[in-house]
């Protein structure tokens, strides 16, 4: 038996483990009723005083979570680039050089599509 046939049987049976498992807690799970007292927010068990003060997040701040997510990747590959760079070529710093230009030009970018300022506003 080939190693990409071994690889193909395990993936199957994982995928159809996790679907028995998904199956047999939708037949055999607990089906709950919702009632009024169940719906309410629970508090450590005391009494709501007054009305929930939930809000949605503006959209605004999921352009800065993107971003963040973004440059914090960016920051992940820059380290694994410096612990892989052991031997400093030139074609190491040239590789360095591009991806430092894609930053900053991607730095660029978001300052001049104003995604930072759209939160201060």
């Amino acid at each position: 038996m080939g190693p990409y046939l071994t690889f193909t049987l395990y993936v199957f049976a994982i995928l159809s483990m996790v679907f028995l498992i998904l199956l047999l807690n939708r037949v055999l799970g607990p089906k709950p009723k919702s009632t009024p007292v169940k719906l309410e927010p629970f508090e450590c068990g005391a009494t709501a005083l007054g009305t929930v003060n939930a809000r949605a997040i503006p959209i605004k701040y999921y352009g800065i979570a993107i971003v963040f997510i973004l440059f914090d990747l960016e920051t992940v590959f820059l380290f694994i680039w410096a612990l892989g760079a052991q031997p400093v070529t030139g074609f190491m710093i040239a590789t360095y050089g591009i991806f430092a230009f894609l930053l900053v030009l991607m730095l660029a970018y978001v300052w001049k599509s104003g995604v930072l300022e759209q939160v201060t506003q």
